[in-house]
């Protein structure tokens, strides 16, 4: 039998342990629920940012070209899985990046029988020198293979994501715009 002392300090001991006990399920279920759902809705936010928000391995050059796609590119316009290099300039005002501008079409027409325009840097991301540059898989597949490295790079709807190769990194890409018969390639 317990005297009145024993009594509350049995009470104290079993109200301390009740709220030691709910304080430590409550550290351990915030910790869980940290770890199990914040923590990775976060995480997710974080990564699932556009694609050109990412920093290139490629420096930031001028570009600015404009494309003829009656006269003087008349094949291009409306074309399937084709490609235009520029190592070099066309005209005084023309600027093409780091290392070159490769311009292709992607591998299906729009409802209206218009091709997809995309471009990219000619560097490799892997390499990322302006004197090693992807040219056109001779193979005719929509893709770009590194000279130096080998990493292939997939082109067909204008990401330039690697598919094979020691690149991880996406080629660096510009905006194109069609207006009337001339394609515009600018920063984006």
């Amino acid at each position: 039998m317990m005297n009145c002392g024993e009594s509350e300090n049995w009470e104290l001991s079993v109200r301390n342990f009740h709220i030691i006990t709910t304080n430590l399920l409550s550290n351990i279920l915030n910790r869980l629920l940290i770890k199990y759902y914040i923590l990775p809705v976060v995480l997710a936010f974080s990564f699932a940012g556009c694609k050109d928000n990412v920093q290139s391995s490629i420096p930031d050059f001028p570009v600015s070209l404009r494309l003829d796609l009656t006269s003087t590119y008349p094949t291009f316009k409306n074309s399937v899985n084709q490609f235009l290099t520029f190592k070099t300039p066309i005209n005084a005002t023309d600027r093409i990046g780091y290392a070159g501008i490769i311009v292709c079409t992607g591998i299906s027409l729009d409802d209206a029988g218009n091709s997809q325009y995309y471009a990219f840097d000619m560097a490799c991301p892997y390499e990322a020198k302006n004197t090693i540059r992807v040219y056109p898989d001779k193979t005719g597949l929509p893709q770009v293979i590194c000279e130096k490295c080998g990493s292939v790079f997939d082109t067909s709807f204008g990401y330039g994501n690697p598919i094979s190769g020691p690149a991880k990194e996406f080629l660096k890409s510009y905006r194109t715009s069609l207006s009337g018969d001339n394609l515009y390639i600018s920063p984006k």
